[in-house]
């Protein structure tokens, strides 16, 4: 999992906690003490106008929630009109009651505002809990009548008003480090693994490269250590040359190339060159690739008319969508291809004076 997607998750579910938060204190208890508190008001139609401002800005958020969108546009809207719902409702408050439970608004804007801004950096939701408060100490200083008594009240006021909110954003950001953290370390545990997994494939891989050349190879080197077999010898020469072709064969399966066939042939090729040969290779068509165990029965062909050449030989590749030949004609003196290990390829030979043609022919059932 990705760090934003790590990151997505807990941010929603905050925020999915943060919003009943809100719509508990503004719709609940903020709605409880505005009815109560109706005797006090002057302009009760402006108390209910900011309300409904509120109302608005955390339906707006369900909506967004349960679609999972973010603010975007319209975040800025949104804290305007929960800063603007603060400057009605203050205005129109009556004389001494401030931070009281006629001023509902008070403990209520700033959770509007912390559903809006959640997401936001830390020092953007900072700036908008000090303007909520400012606004407000602003409205006690110059609209009310200030003494001990509503100075006490909005401080102790403020612990709540400003502090839980800016505890929820505290909290916020700690999560999202948290996620960053743990999709980091999920992200270098995955790729540990798939090292892991890759180095122990490429093991196989050579392992099984070993198994395979045992069988020719490795008898032919050891004929040739202990003396068994003479380098000068004509057969030892093509044997030499066959399994050097096949070497090379068997390296080329694991370069990821367009087009396999074509590239393990080119390999093939190489020791004719080495040895003064002139190959020519051409290809015609396109063709699906075949698998590895049927590139190996269709280039054996050419492979082994390649290795025992005397100093000419043609390739010839022809493919369709549905079948694919490879066709080698060369001045082999002796010759011997291997019967097809799959039973989709079919391999013919003709030779007539010291010249081969052979056609390794794979057309999947």
């Amino acid at each position: 999992m990705s760090d934003d997607e790590t990151r997505a998750q807990l941010q929603r579910g905050l925020r999915i906690a943060t919003l009943i938060l809100a719509v508990l204190t503004v719709n609940v208890l903020g709605l409880i003490h505005l009815v109560h508190g109706l005797e006090f008001h002057d302009y009760p139609a402006a108390q209910f106008a900011a309300y409904a401002a509120l109302t608005a800005v955390l339906a707006t958020e369900a909506v967004l929630v349960v679609r999972r969108r973010p603010w975007r546009n319209g975040r800025r809207i949104a804290i305007a009109v929960v800063l603007g719902a603060s400057a009605l409702s203050y205005l129109t408050l009556p004389d001494g009651m401030t931070s009281t439970t006629v001023d509902w608004l008070f403990g209520a804007a700033n959770w509007a505002g912390a559903v809006v801004l959640l997401d936001r950096p830390f020092r953007t939701f900072l700036a908008f809990l000090v303007t909520h408060e400012l606004l407000a100490l602003a409205n006690l200083l110059v609209f009310h009548e200030v003494d001990r008594a509503a100075l006490v009240r909005f401080t102790t006021g403020s612990v709540t008003v400003f502090g839980l909110p800016l505890l929820m954003a505290v909290v916020a950001a700690v999560l999202g480090g948290i996620a960053a953290e743990a999709a980091r370390a999920a992200r270098e545990l995955e790729l540990a693994r798939t090292a892991e997994a890759a180095a122990s494939a490429a093991h196989r891989r050579r392992a099984q490269r070993f198994a395979e050349l045992s069988g020719t190879a490795v008898p032919l080197l050891t004929g040739l250590a202990d003396g068994s077999l003479e380098p000068s010898d004509p057969v030892v020469q093509r044997s030499c040359a066959t399994e050097a072709a096949r070497m090379r064969r068997l390296f080329a399966e694991t370069d990821t190339v367009g087009n396999p066939l074509l590239h393990e042939l080119r390999h093939c090729a190489e020791i004719a060159d080495y040895k003064g040969v002139e190959v020519e290779l051409d290809a015609r068509g396109q063709w699906p690739t075949p698998p590895v165990a049927v590139r190996r029965d269709l280039t054996d062909a050419a492979l082994t008319a390649l290795a025992t050449a005397g100093s000419w030989a043609r390739v010839t590749v022809v493919g369709s969508a549905d079948s694919v030949s490879v066709n080698v004609v060369a001045d082999c003196a002796e010759y011997t291809v291997p019967s097809p290990a799959t039973p989709d390829v079919r391999i013919e030979i003709f030779g007539n004076g010291g010249t081969v043609w052979m056609e390794a022919q794979w057309q999947p059932s």
